[in-house]
């Protein structure tokens, strides 16, 4: 009986989290606790989980949180360094520079810079550090917020240097006979000669679905904070929106065909950066003497606004443009040389780590759950922290500005932990479900099997979805491929689809559902100021998070069979 029931069973914490967070508009401080304690007593009650795996995988959970509020907390502080020192400020007027029209910069912080940052660190650093620079710029803390996550789909499978098809797919299918067995029949030497070919095919689905992206951030940005409330006004703008999209979704694709899954949102945003920014400052394609803007601050409804990034400081007379701009370039050559496999040096850095045997963490409490260790300088909040310190001495920072913003973000960061410290818990009790009294294997691997069984020969219609679901709970598109990539893989094989095809839509998918993660929102609301609106984000970012799982199951249809 219990096995009838359970893939709707497994669906309950899902099921928690889209009734209180996103239709009751609870905040995520209440809507989570509630979630997990869904995930605990369907785990106890129906998976028959022991009471001390539930805790190993809700202590993974408080571990994985922690890293999260560490991360936070680095992006948190660089902000208010700035804003004390006065970078935010020359940096505000840099953009007006470039253009004043607020719908070119969100493309070129957003959807360009943010890809750069995702591309060379992922882990939901684009929103740590997009979303605060965008309020520096003016733009409503909400609006940010919406901004900053709806980028978080197009260059997602290829972020941190390629990590979920490099490590998500590949821990997915390695060692797998199936997936040896049909690498050989098509005449490949090794099954790893197959990550090039689903990278491949992860981009060219991306750029088929991503190419609308930037032209419904704009779209979207103007018909919720716009004076006139219409998308008219961000529809203007689409030729350039069109061309801002292709400039980094075609060298994408290039990439992807001829360096492999490592480079292609790194090198295709800054081909994008090197196109968009001369063509924004000339007007390229821009409509003339139209140049949107929100509204006067005191006229914005009092929901859009975060606690940080109202005072930008006073526009320094000494800090030239370069020197603001510094503590983000150290950011960004931190996360490249850290993460680029070639120069051994993240491998290096990874070596200090805690505990620093991972055994210590191995079956945790004789359960199946590990914890990973924690590698503090490999996280970005260290390279936040580094930056900081930048900021404090190229700047000339007097002790009593560095006090009032390590005061100002030590006190956010303490409204974002409830929500995270019970949401990141409830994710590891659903992914370290199986192995239960009941027989059952993990919740979303129920899941996935109880909508196979349903889908059948439509299964390529719905295996972005699933990919998606994964990322919503997990937060990681790389864990969602971890999680799926040999059941796609088979159930492809099972109904004579292309399994590389269907693999790569778990791949896509998996991106996608980055838009709608729960402690992603949590986190890009956090370094804002906004924490208890996240589901009001997630009603909106879900509208694109179903047009891009819409687009990608229609292509998947279409070339699963070919």
């Amino acid at each position: 009986m219990i096995e009838t029931f359970a893939p709707l069973l497994s669906l309950a914490p899902i099921i928690a989290v889209a009734i209180f967070l996103v239709a009751l508009r609870w905040p995520a401080s209440r809507a989570m606790p509630v979630a997990y304690l869904t995930a605990v007593l369907v785990a106890f009650f129906f998976w028959q989980l022991g009471p001390w795996q539930i805790f190993a995988a809700s202590l993974k959970g408080l571990v994985i949180a922690c890293t999260l509020l560490y991360i936070i907390f680095g992006a948190i502080l660089l902000l208010n360094m700035l804003a004390e020192s006065g970078g935010l400020a020359v940096i505000r007027q840099g953009f007006t520079n470039i253009t004043p029209d607020r719908r070119v910069q969100v493309i070129i912080v957003a959807w360009l810079f943010g890809s750069f940052i995702e591309g060379s660190a992922g882990f939901g650093t684009p929103a740590a550090v997009c979303v605060p620079l965008l309020v520096a710029l003016g733009f409503p803390a909400k609006s940010a917020v919406i901004s900053g996550m709806l980028i978080q789909c197009t260059p997602v499978s290829f972020g941190a240097v390629g990590t979920p098809i490099l490590y998500g797919v590949s821990e997915g299918l390695k060692g797998q006979p199936e997936v040896v067995d049909y690498a050989s029949q098509i005449g490949l030497e090794s099954w790893e000669q197959l990550l090039p070919m689903i990278g491949l095919r992860v981009a060219t689905l991306h750029a088929a679905a991503g190419t609308m992206i930037p032209l419904m951030v704009v779209a979207i940005m103007t018909r919720f904070f716009g004076k006139e409330r219409r998308f008219a006004d961000g529809l203007k703008i689409w030729k350039f929106a069109v061309f801002a999209s292709l400039s980094m979704t075609i060298p994408y694709v290039l990439i992807a065909a001829t360096l492999g899954p490592e480079f292609p949102s790194l090198l295709g945003s800054l081909v994008g950066l090197a196109i968009v920014v001369p063509a924004a400052r000339k007007g390229f394609l821009l409509p003339a003497g139209d140049h949107w803007d929100f509204e006067e601050k005191e006229a914005w409804d009092e929901s859009w606004n975060g606690t940080t990034g109202s005072n930008l400081g006073k526009l320094p007379l000494r800090l030239p443009l370069w020197k603001a701009w510094f503590p983000y370039l150290v950011i960004a050559v931190l996360l490249v040389v850290t993460r680029l496999p070639a120069l051994q040096l993240g491998k290096l850095i990874k070596k200090v780590a805690i505990p620093w045997d991972a055994a210590l963490t191995h079956n945790l409490f004789g359960t199946p759950v590990d914890i990973a260790p924690v590698q503090p300088l490999y996280l970005p909040g260290t390279v936040f922290l580094i930056a900081s310190l930048v900021t404090v001495v190229l700047h000339r920072m007097s002790r009593e500005a560095v006090g009032q913003a390590v005061k100002r973000s030590s006190g956010m960061l303490v409204s974002a932990s409830a929500a995270l410290l019970f949401a990141v818990p409830m994710v590891q009790v659903f992914l370290n479900s199986s192995q239960g009294g009941a027989g059952l294997g993990s919740m979303p691997n129920v899941l996935a099997e109880g909508a196979a069984s349903l889908a059948g020969q439509a299964w390529p219609a719905f295996s972005a979805l699933i990919g998606g679901l994964g990322a919503f709970v997990a937060g990681s598109n790389t864990i969602s491929n971890m999680t799926f990539s040999f059941f796609q893989f088979g159930v492809a094989e099972r109904i004579g689809a292309n399994p590389i095809w269907v693999v790569a839509l778990q791949a896509v998918g998996g991106a996608a559902g980055n838009v709608i993660c729960v402690h992603n929102v949590v986190s890009a609301c956090a370094v804002v100021g906004l924490v208890g609106r996240e589901g009001d984000v997630i009603r909106i970012t879900g509208f694109v998070f179903l047009y891009y799982i819409f687009v990608t199951g229609v292509l998947g249809m279409c070339l699963a069979w070919t």
